[in-house]
């Protein structure tokens, strides 16, 4: 709570009323699409477990995550969030220690043979984007209107 009121009450002590909203507006805005952009790439596309399916908790969260390759850009640009998979194992560990818990869990995934998924930020997000359209074309209404049809413009 304190951390909260040390952001949201110099903005209101300092700006005019209607300034102030109007900055919180915009930092809320900008940051959702800034939080956004740093979970979508690490789970949308990735595999979906079937209801009935049976995984113990290690296999569930390397097989739902993927992590972002890129060093330390990666790492500073997405907060750490880049090594998804080993935030999902061990949620409480400092950012900082993630990029050596990454080299045990990739080795612990190839002995047992536990897919472990990264790439590039730029392909991620191709992922994401193909993921996005073939889930959107399967929820497509397969009623063709006649009237639409006639007047659509190929």
């Amino acid at each position: 709570m304190l951390r909260l009121a040390a952001v949201i009450v110099p903005v209101f002590l300092l700006l005019p009323l209607g300034m102030a909203f109007a900055f919180m507006g915009v930092q809320l805005a900008v940051f959702g699409v800034y939080m956004g952009a740093s979970f979508a790439p690490n789970h949308k596309g990735m595999a979906v477990i079937a209801p009935g399916e049976r995984l113990d908790f290690f296999t569930k969260q390397v097989r739902t995550s993927r992590n972002i390759r890129g060093g330390w850009w990666a790492t500073w640009l997405m907060g750490g969030l880049n090594y998804q998979i080993e935030h999902h194992l061990f949620p409480s560990m400092a950012r900082p220690h993630l990029a050596k818990t990454r080299e045990i869990v990739r080795d612990f995934c190839a002995s047992n043979d536990i897919p472990y998924t990264e790439t590039s930020l730029g392909r991620s997000y191709l992922i994401v984007m193909e993921y996005l359209n073939e889930v959107g074309l399967a929820a497509r209404d397969p009623f063709d209107c006649p009237i639409t049809a006639e007047y659509r413009r190929a």
